[in-house]
């Protein structure tokens, strides 16, 4: 009797679960896969180049003891810069050859790329950028926090909002670097125009 209990209760469950409505799923914004297959098929190719992968190689032995008090001076210095338009550390970062590079791949993007930079690998300064970056330090910032810093391999894709300058919707994708023996060794940003997908 009791057997046959178990059993009942067990379909009633078993048709609850089947009738009543599932939870509700949030989805994702209509433009995130758009973004995510863009940035899979196009941006990554573009960073996974020799030159790209060097460039942040390099910074990365260079600056590889860099404190963290130390990266923020050169972050407001930047930011002062930038503010004050004499662009110093601007022109220097713009100059370099893996800059020149993003600046001719956002160029090719038909308006789709709006800013192009990649990081070294703690997210600390910016390697090479294809525009003038409101920043310099990128690692206390989402796009470092849930790529590198968390040992994420998926692409981090940012809420859109519109600019008011341009009236484009813009999202912000970033995804970690990783080098020809598959370590991790740096974050790709890239700023995108969802509407010119």
């Amino acid at each position: 009797m009791a057997r046959r209990g178990h059993i009942r209760a067990a379909v009633i469950l078993g048709l609850a679960a089947f009738l009543l409505p599932l939870a509700p799923v949030r989805a994702e914004p209509a433009y995130v896969p758009l973004v995510r297959d863009y940035v899979e098929k196009r941006i990554r190719p573009m960073v996974e180049t020799p030159l790209v992968l060097k460039a942040i190689a390099e910074q990365n032995a260079k600056f590889g003891d860099v404190s963290e008090m130390d990266m923020r001076v050169l972050d407001e210095t930047y930011r002062s810069e930038v503010d004050q338009h004499h662009l110093q550390m601007v022109k220097l970062l713009l100059d370099k050859s893996i800059s020149h590079y993003l600046k001719a791949e956002q160029d090719a993007s038909q308006g789709v790329i709006i800013e192009f930079f990649v990081t070294d690998s703690h997210g600390r300064l910016n390697v090479g950028q294809s525009t003038i970056t409101a920043d310099y330090w990128q690692g206390d910032e989402e796009k470092y926090l849930q790529t590198f810093a968390n040992g994420s391999r998926e692409i981090f894709i940012d809420r859109a909002e519109r600019n008011e300058s341009t009236q484009n919707l813009e999202t912000q994708a970033s995804f970690v670097v990783m080098d020809e023996e598959n370590r991790p060794i740096g974050v790709a940003i890239v700023t995108i125009a969802v509407d010119a997908l």
